[in-house]
């Protein structure tokens, strides 16, 4: 292996020791502290970077805190710990580092990790990408991603579309990435907060604002400045929300809550939704103005009932710096065969659950039991708990309006899924068609 530029940012000084032994065919840099590192990653060019997990007791001495600067740099990121969780391995990958080095797992070592760092670097810049950052291998989906990135570094907005959990954050943050702004990704799910909350999410507030602010909060808008505002579930924000940001993204300038002095801030927009856009336009329950602003280009992710190459590639991909999974040939076929409706987050939970239970070869009947299991353990429809959103819709327009709305969510959602065809709504929705083509009817689609 040819000589690499290494950095390690690592505060223990005698993990500090062992790496510089395991390095030493290699020209090292060490940092101790999330300063010192930054420092150095700015003026430096860097083939490796090593980043501890923990460098301190504050937040912002995360090691996690130093992959996005570090992948700017265009280095090959390595998050490491000594005692990881799924929950941030899973959040190192989303921020983009390439690999994670666990202390003390049997079977791992640094030579192993410059060993796929070699692999990563042979590999095409296609195909980096999407082996580490989107992982697919559908060639449709493929196609759809190298498209969205030609307008990667435009100011054009971009909206991604697809059900839950195909891999929209994922896009929208490769894409950032692309963009070659110098700001930060700054994601927010508008279903996950009241009209109220939102509002003050993304422009901030200032003490005294509303019940409660003690304080004052810098808003997700200008959190955003010079990068990018990715809008996620953006179906559920209300029309006088819809109004409000629509007024901010053109002018680039907005007021937190309770301040008379405007704030300037110029961000990028993304958006995605799993609802059919245009069916809320004729609903009402969308803007027309702001559906013109949020599409500036569109991409669509299918779900991976339709990628069924992607189900071994992530597989592989969730389990990369741990332990390997070998399946049996029922087992693959089982997994092949399986319609996750939960996408790529249910095949994930899934590969969480096989590989804390099973050791060795996995039969297709150990695969069968876990998709079974999974599914008993799915909360019940008539169980389902209601969004803080649908709430108050229904509190506003009343519970028939609601129902109605989630109908006609279900419906555009099935007809995305399968290019339009009324036959298979009726089939997998179990519906009749009077209501089918109420719904149709309701949301400007009766003809189709």
């Amino acid at each position: 292996m040819a000589k690499l530029n290494i950095l390690v940012v690592e505060d223990d000084a005698l993990s500090r020791k062992v790496m510089a032994a395991e390095l030493k065919a290699h020209a090292v840099e060490f940092a101790e502290t999330a300063a010192a590192a930054r420092k150095k990653l700015a003026g430096g060019r860097y083939d490796v970077a090593f980043l501890d997990l923990e460098l301190g007791p504050k937040d912002d001495c995360s090691g996690l805190t130093l992959i996005a600067p570090a992948v700017a740099r265009r280095a090959y990121v390595v998050v490491m710990s000594g005692h990881d969780s799924e929950e941030t391995v899973e959040k190192a990958y989303e921020l983009g580092c390439h690999d994670f080095y666990s202390k003390g797992l049997v079977g791992e070592s640094v030579a192993r990790v410059l060993a796929r760092f070699t692999r990563h670097k042979d590999l095409p810049e296609t195909e980096k990408l999407f082996t580490n950052r989107f992982v697919t291998e559908d060639p449709e989906t493929r196609a759809a991603v190298l498209d969205a990135l030609k307008y990667a570094s435009s100011d054009l907005p971009l909206l991604i579309l697809g059900p839950s959990g195909t891999g929209k954050t994922s896009l929208a943050r490769v894409l950032h990435e692309q963009s070659g702004r110098a700001g930060a990704f700054v994601a927010v799910n508008c279903a996950a907060y009241t009209e109220d909350l939102l509002e003050a999410e993304l422009f901030g507030y200032r003490r005294g604002a509303f019940t409660g602010a003690d304080g004052q909060r810098k808003g997700r808008l200008l959190e955003a400045d010079g990068g990018t505002l990715f809008l996620d579930e953006i179906g559920a924000m209300s029309l006088s929300m819809q109004s409000k940001l629509l007024k901010a993204i053109e002018e680039k300038s907005f007021y937190p809550l309770g301040s008379d002095k405007p704030e300037s801030s110029s961000f990028r927009v993304m958006s995605a939704t799993l609802e059919d856009m245009p069916a809320m336009v004729q609903a009402g329950r969308l803007r027309f103005d702001f559906f013109q602003r949020l599409h500036g280009k569109t991409v669509a992710l299918k779900p991976l009932s339709r990628r069924p190459a992607d189900v071994t590639a992530l597989v592989a991909h969730f389990t990369r710096g741990g332990r390997r999974l070998s399946f049996a040939a029922e087992a693959k076929e089982r997994l092949l065969a399986h319609p996750w409706p939960g996408n790529i987050r249910e095949l994930k939970r899934f590969v969480d659950l096989v590989t804390a239970g099973h050791e060795g070869r996995i039969s297709g009947e150990a695969v069968e039991l876990l998709l079974v299991q999974a599914r008993a353990e799915s909360p019940k429809p008539g169980g389902a708990a209601l969004s803080e959103e649908q709430y108050r819709y229904a509190r506003e327009h009343g519970l028939s309006a609601l129902v109605d709305r989630i109908v006609d969510a279900a419906v555009a959602r099935c007809l995305a899924e399968n290019a339009g065809k009324k036959t298979k709504v009726l089939a997998e929705l179990k519906v009749s068609t009077r209501l089918l083509y109420s719904s149709l009817e309701r949301a400007g689609r009766g003809g189709l």
